[in-house]
């Protein structure tokens, strides 16, 4: 009897990344991301309504970030946009996700966010490698995996004759 006919730690390692396990945990990711921001949104709404202040109250103390002057500015000048905004986005960023509807669009987005977030916690208390560094991958994990695709809307969207007579709509979608 051979040794390395026994041995299951010889021979080719393979790695695929498709097949039901890997649909299931895509589109596990894609849900759990949007309930994610869902929560942190409608959290917020319930709580202040669409008067978020502490938004533009923290951006104004953002003095000490490489973003300079501008996060200051914006808590000073565009409070009327952030104070609804914030709640408002991620609580519709967080509904897209879990429905998988128009999903890179929507983690897009959330992109955005969490880069502005990344940033403006410029600190780094904890390392560079934070918790909004790990939401940024995880919306950029739904973007290129087009995470929408499966058990999502997004699948059935991208058989509509609109999206059929304008494939560019699926940039937005999956």
């Amino acid at each position: 009897m051979s040794y390395q006919s026994s041995n299951p730690l010889v021979g080719e390692v393979e790695f695929a990344l498709e097949g039901p396990w890997a649909t299931y945990w895509i589109a596990f990711l894609r849900v759990v991301t949007g309930w994610w921001f869902f929560h942190a949104g409608v959290t917020k709404i319930i709580t202040d309504g669409f008067a978020y202040s502490y938004g533009p109250a923290y951006m104004q103390q953002m003095s000490g970030t490489v973003l300079g002057g501008i996060p200051v500015w914006m808590g000073n000048n565009l409070a009327w946009l952030i104070e609804p905004g914030v709640p408002l986005f991620e609580t519709l960023i967080g509904l897209a996700l879990m429905a998988g509807a128009l999903t890179r669009f929507a983690a897009f987005g959330g992109v955005i966010f969490m880069i502005l977030f990344w940033v403006g916690n410029a600190g780094f208390g904890h390392g560079v490698v934070n918790s909004d560094l790990m939401g940024l991958l995880l919306f950029m994990t739904v973007i290129v995996l087009a995470a929408g695709r499966y058990y999502g809307l997004d699948a059935i969207i991208e058989d509509t004759e609109l999206v059929k007579q304008n494939p560019k709509l699926r940039y937005l979608l999956g």
